[in-house]
């Protein structure tokens, strides 16, 4: 099938009666493994003539004259039935409403909070890191050290959804994280540790075209090496670009002129193909510094304000002393409006300054508590005091090594959703969880006091934290699609979940195969390996019903 050729929209329902027949066909053929059923000379591609918006299944298929002689009641050419051909359409009409092809962790099923219902419908991929939506509804995903990935799914409902289609977009192994599109969708920013790099991009068509070009530079570091990235969308053109800091207490970020540990805005919006590169650490505004490693980055889409979420550092001593289990505790931090209204140029105390956590674990603690800033090593001219006066606090503060990798808020600003990808340095594992922070959607500022230990609520969480990091989902990225479904990557298992909003009371929902025993067909789990998108997304494409392979067979014995 050529990349340009149109996909089923997974939200038509094939009422238009001018292409009804071909569209309800083609959904069924699409579930099927058809390319093991129908006859491999037939290479014509089955749903041409189809609206904008609908499916062109696999390479191989019936070719569409025969299709149309099935509505027609014509059997000349296939010589199928008119019994098969109206189990043909009841059997599309059951595809439509039964979720079939149900992947199964290979780790323990998450925990989903009451009134959502989660669903795994992707595996086999590589670190999938950032991920984000083009303007006809594919994927896009960010797999480190492979390049950039295009997914296509068919969408029966709710958080059924089947792959149907997937390919590499991008190969370039030293893309680790950071994806952003332009905001007419024409072309691609992705990063490495060292660059940023743009693409011209064919949403239709599914292809970059031309060279990349590269925007940014000169951001290699020994250490953090993550360059994520965020497309303004009320300042249109302008990219913001978050670096962390060299090593774990680098003491170089004290000079805001190195480029270590901050976040910057770039304006694309006079670049050219031959424009040269910016140079991260002289070129573009600071938006803030003092930030070890800020890897989620989010604007607000009411009042446009940029929140940042940061790793804090690990292994801290207090005047000498090990406070390292539950302090410093991870940040949300507002960065001010790119409008140049308030903030900006901010320094947020990094490598000095840290959020407390845990009070009561802190020596010589006075008149420190949640959220406020404690100096590791207390000296003349370094006090608790001067971190409140010359240092910038958190608006909220998470627990210690969390570690928080984006962020993301709903369509109304009414709430933002971050990942915590999990500990490494502590004695029980924590984390690993998404979880949501309510917003006044009006002011664009959190329901919680800076001072708040529970403005977190858990959406997706793993049931036992003592089997991770190894036999757990580890979140990293997230998109919403134009439904309002919230998409969530894992990279240490090599997979993408997909959660809605039910409004039901009680337990949420994992969608499991029938019996929910949780002994189904696996994942495919490719967290480490290097399995390719297309070979490890074909794992959700095998696990079919008896009724749909027969139904298969059915048209195999029709058409030979």
């Amino acid at each position: 099938m050529a990349e340009s050729e149109p996909y089923l929209s997974p939200h038509r329902d094939c009422w238009d009666q001018t292409v009804r027949p071909r569209c309800l066909l083609a959904q069924l053929v699409t579930a099927l493994p058809v390319q093991h059923f129908i006859r491999p000379d037939f290479a014509h591609t089955w749903t041409r003539g189809l609206p904008d918006g609908y499916l062109s299944p696999p390479t191989t298929g019936i070719p569409l004259e025969e299709l149309e002689s099935l509505h027609n009641g014509s059997m000349r050419n296939t010589g199928v039935s008119g019994a098969l051909a109206a189990g043909l359409y009841a059997t599309a009409a059951v595809a439509q409403t039964q979720c079939s092809n149900i992947l199964v962790p290979t780790y323990s099923p998450p925990v989903v909070a009451s009134g959502w219902q989660a669903q795994l419908v992707a595996g086999g991929l590589t670190k999938p890191r950032s991920i984000a939506f083009d303007s006809t509804g594919a994927l896009l995903v960010v797999e480190s050290g492979q390049g950039i990935s295009r997914h296509r799914f068919t969408d029966n409902g709710g958080t059924c959804l089947a792959s149907n289609h997937s390919h590499m977009l991008v190969d370039l192994a030293t893309l680790n994280h950071g994806l952003a599109l332009s905001n007419d969708g024409n072309t691609i920013y992705a990063s490495s540790a060292e660059a940023v790099f743009a693409w011209a991009y064919d949403a239709r068509g599914g292809r970059v075209t031309g060279q990349p070009q590269t925007i940014v530079a000169n951001m290699s570091n020994s250490d953090l090496v993550t360059r994520t990235l965020l497309m303004s969308k009320k300042q249109p053109g302008t990219l913001l670009v978050s670096r962390g800091s060299g090593d774990n207490d680098a003491i170089q970020t004290e000079d805001v002129t190195n480029g270590l540990s901050q976040i910057r805005a770039f304006n694309l919006t006079n670049l050219t193909s031959s424009s040269s590169p910016y140079n991260f650490n002289t070129d573009g505004a600071v938006l803030g510094w003092g930030l070890r490693n800020s890897v989620g980055v989010s604007e607000h889409p009411v009042t446009g304000g940029i929140y940042a979420v940061e790793n804090s550092v690990d292994g801290v001593q207090r005047n000498g002393v090990d406070v390292h289990e539950n302090n410093p505790g991870e940040e949300l931090n507002f960065l001010g409006y790119l409008n140049g209204t308030q903030g900006g140029t901010g320094n947020f105390g990094y490598p000095h300054c840290f959020a407390v956590w845990q009070v009561d674990e802190i020596p010589e603690n006075d008149g420190l508590a949640v959220g406020k800033q404690f100096a590791v090593q207390e000296n003349s001219t370094l006090r608790d005091e001067t971190c409140a006066e010359d240092y910038v606090p958190p608006r909220l503060t998470f627990p210690a090594h969390y570690a928080p990798l984006d962020i993301k808020f709903s369509a109304g600003g009414e709430e933002a959703y971050i990942t915590f990808r999990g500990s490494f340095d502590r004695s029980s594992p924590v984390g690993y969880r998404l979880s949501s922070i309510a917003f006044n959607a009006a002011t664009g500022e959190p329901v919680a006091a800076a001072d708040s230990n529970d403005a977190l609520t858990d959406v997706l969480t793993n049931p036992d934290n003592t089997a991770c990091p190894d036999r757990c989902f580890r979140p990293v990225g997230l998109a919403f699609d134009s439904a309002g479904r919230l998409w969530m990557s894992s990279d240490s298992t090599g997979e993408i979940y997909v959660l809605q909003r039910t409004g039901e009371s009680g337990s949420g929902t994992f969608v499991q195969p029938s019996g929910g025993s949780g002994s189904g067909s696996n994942s495919g789990g490719n967290g480490g390996g290097s399995d390719n998108a297309a070979a490890g997304l074909r794992a959700s494409e095998t696990a079919m019903t008896d009724w749909m392979i027969a139904a298969a067979l059915g048209v195999w014995l029709a058409v030979v």
